[in-house]
This record gives C-alpha cells, sequence and structure tokens, in this order.
C-alpha cells in the first residue's frame, strides 16, 4: 500500500484529489493538510510514501516545505502539483528534489501514475511539463530565467517596477515621471536594487531584467542605453541612449 500525505490550501482540491487517488486500491490518503507547515509536520508525524504539495500555500509554499522534507524525511518521495507550470516553478521544484511535477489541469490517470513512479523511487513528469522541460533545456534558456526570476524574488513591487523601466533604458528622469516620484527617489530605489541585485551598475541590472522576463523582446535593444553610471547615483540622461 502506497502511503501518501495530500496538501492544498483548497478543502475542494483536496476532495477531488483524494478521490481520484481511492479509485486505485493501492493508493492511501494517511493525512491532509492545508498548508505547508502542516505539510511538514504531517510527514514527519506519519511518514508517508509521498507527499503531493502544492505549490502556493500559506505560511511555508509547497516549495519550501519540500526543501525542508528533504532534509528531515529524506525517505518521503515529493511530488508538486499545481495550477502553474511556469519556468521557474519546474526549475526550483527539480533541483529541490522532487521527484514529480504534476499539473492540476492533467488527466486524472497522471495523478495516479505519478504517485506510482515516486513511491517506487523513478521520477514523473506531467506529459505537459516534461515536453516544455525538454524544449527549454535545448536552448539552455530555463535555468538562465530561473536564476534571474530567483535573484529579483526579493525586491518590493516598486522595486521589480523600477527594474523593468531600467532594463527598458528609461533615465532616472523618465522612470520619476512614469511612476510619480521625483527623481532622487528613484535614485534611491536604483541604489537599493543595484546592492540587492549584487551587481556594479545599471547595465548588469537591465541585463538581470530581460532576462527574469520583467523587459519585453521589443526593448532589448534598449539595454545598452541603460548606464548613467556606475553606482545609480549619477546624473540621468534627457533620454534613452541608443546603441
Amino acid at each position: 500500500m502506497i502511503r501518501v500525505l495530500l496538501a492544498d490550501d483548497e478543502a475542494m482540491i483536496r476532495a477531488g484529489v483524494r478521490a481520484i487517488l481511492a479509485a486505485d486500491p493501492g493508493i492511501e490518503v494517511v493525512a491532509e493538510a492545508a498548508d505547508g507547515r502542516e505539510a511538514v509536520e504531517g510527514v514527519l508525524a506519519h511518514r508517508p510514501d509521498v507527499a503531493l504539495l502544492d505549490i502556493r500555500m500559506p505560511r511555508l509554499d509547497g516549495l519550501a516545505a519540500a526543501g525542508e522534507l528533504r532534509r528531515a524525511a529524506p525517505g518521503t518521495g515529493i511530488i508538486m502539483l499545481t495550477t502553474f507550470g511556469e519556468d521557474e516553478y519546474i526549475e526550483r521544484a527539480l533541483s529541490g528534489g522532487a521527484g514529480g511535477f504534476l499539473l492540476k489541469s492533467g488527466d486524472p490517470h497522471e495523478l495516479i501514475a505519478g504517485v506510482r513512479a515516486v513511491a517506487g523511487g523513478a521520477a514523473y513528469l506531467s506529459p505537459k511539463v516534461a515536453h516544455r522541460v525538454i524544449s527549454e533545456l535545448r536552448g539552455g534558456r530555463i535555468s538562465q530565467e530561473a536564476r534571474a526570476r530567483r535573484r529579483i524574488a526579493d525586491l518590493t513591487p516598486r522595486e521589480r517596477q523600477v527594474l523593468a523601466l531600467v532594463g527598458a533604458g528609461l533615465s532616472n528622469a523618465e522612470i520619476a515621471r512614469r511612476i510619480h516620484v521625483v527623481e532622487g527617489t528613484v535614485k534611491a530605489y536604483v541604489s537599493a536594487i543595484l546592492t540587492r541585485l549584487d551587481v556594479k551598475n545599471r547595465v548588469q541590472a537591465a541585463i538581470v531584467a530581460y532576462e527574469a522576463g520583467l523587459v519585453d523582446g521589443n526593448d532589448a535593444q534598449d539595454i545598452a542605453g541603460a548606464a548613467d553610471g556606475t553606482d545609480g547615483t549619477g546624473p540621468a540622461p534627457s533620454g534613452r541612449a541608443r546603441p
């Protein structure tokens, strides 16, 4: 019998997943959790063969919970079950030790197949996810984007907005007009962004913005015009610099 812990903050989703797993007489849901912290505690208490973790949960998200479980309960296989299939989630889940990645929109048979595969020590990806991973890895883009997104993860929403505008080649003065603040405030934001991203200048920050997907591809030509100094506090040009 394969023993499963199911963690999702939506009771209806948990009920649906439980019903699907109940169709297989060889699978038993031994515990449920409504958030990531409960999931960790439940795994440590019940020691299931597989933990099915939603990615977006309160208190502790599924990816963070998976990281804790890899250290505290290495005998439990982990499957990420989510509505979202963004590259960042896929890369973080797999690099964090998850043995499976399933989409809630997938075929119910994928859920049972994934649980059986991971319980047996194998890996399992939803076919849609597998196709995406293969396609992206061929171009080497998934890791690059995922790394850049992790770098900007701790920025505030306003800092991300400013970073995106830096990446688009706007000067401090233009950014100030765009977000309706004084130019000195923009300089402070830029200095903070450079420090938090651990980059030396606006050009490097602009590259991170582009790699993280904050800058539209049509604005890529403006990255070279993002520099107005090496510390983000120098005088801003009156307009966009062009290559």
